[in-house]
């Protein structure tokens, strides 16, 4: 049996199917404003009815998110939480919590309500998380100030870690990679993260950014390319 694994971001939705971790198929749609209002979810359920998987991993880039300490067990004011950093219909969205043990946060975030019911009717083993959370625990991070960039087609996040703890982390969607690009430099200034002093990682779709990339090496003295996503690698940090 093969396993499906998802990754949506607020315009856009990515998919690998792998077998014994062997990578067969990786696809993406982007919608602009000439896409089918409709080309998301229905790429979505033609895709979960393409054949009987095993299992399903979902990741949500989707920038609906809040973060507060480990161990918050205030679960009802999830959907407050994250309604102070981005509109919400709480009809027609699913909050969700992920847990990060390795750093002391955690993730309430939501979800379409449309694509959980949808994965979850198929009643097959179906493993949920958010893109910070994910990416997050996949850093391997030292005592001195450290950013970290994974870029999306059209999207960003980043962390902003100081002595192995979270200072920071922000989602963003944007139309031009120099936008990435000015609100990072703006966050840093408004944190005391000083140029020459701070680490740069970047991770993701680097080839997709070059702009971005480019841009930055002007002036940012520290700064690593961990990797990039080619297709069929990488894929959401696996």
């Amino acid at each position: 049996m093969r396993k499906l694994s998802l990754l949506f971001t607020k315009d856009g939705l990515q998919w690998q199917i792998s077998k014994s971790k062997k990578v067969l198929e990786e696809k993406i749609i982007l919608k602009d404003e000439e896409s089918p209002e409709n080309l998301i979810p229905e790429t979505l359920e033609t895709l979960l009815k393409s054949e009987p998987f095993s299992e399903i991993s979902v990741i949500s880039a989707i920038n609906h998110f809040s973060i507060v300490e480990e161990g918050f067990s205030q679960h009802d004011l999830g959907f407050d939480l994250i309604s102070y950093n981005s509109g919400i219909q709480k009809d027609s969205e699913e909050l969700m919590l992920s847990v990060n043990k390795k750093f002391g946060i955690q993730f309430y975030y939501s979800f379409p309500k449309d694509f959980y019911q949808k994965i979850k009717q198929l009643e097959i083993p179906a493993h949920f998380n958010f893109s910070g959370e994910k990416f997050l625990n996949s850093l391997h991070v030292k005592n001195r100030k450290e950013i970290h960039v994974n870029l999306y087609h059209q999207q960003a996040e980043f962390f902003a870690i100081e002595n192995k703890k979270v200072i920071l982390y922000n989602n963003l969607d944007a139309a031009s990679e120099v936008d990435f690009l000015y609100f990072i430099m703006f966050t840093l200034s408004k944190i005391d993260f000083g140029i020459s002093e701070t680490y740069f990682y970047i991770y993701g779709e680097t080839t997709e950014n070059e702009t971005f990339i480019s841009e930055m090496q002007k002036f940012v003295p520290n700064l690593k390319i961990v990797f990039d996503n080619l297709h069929k690698k990488n894929f959401v940090l696996a």
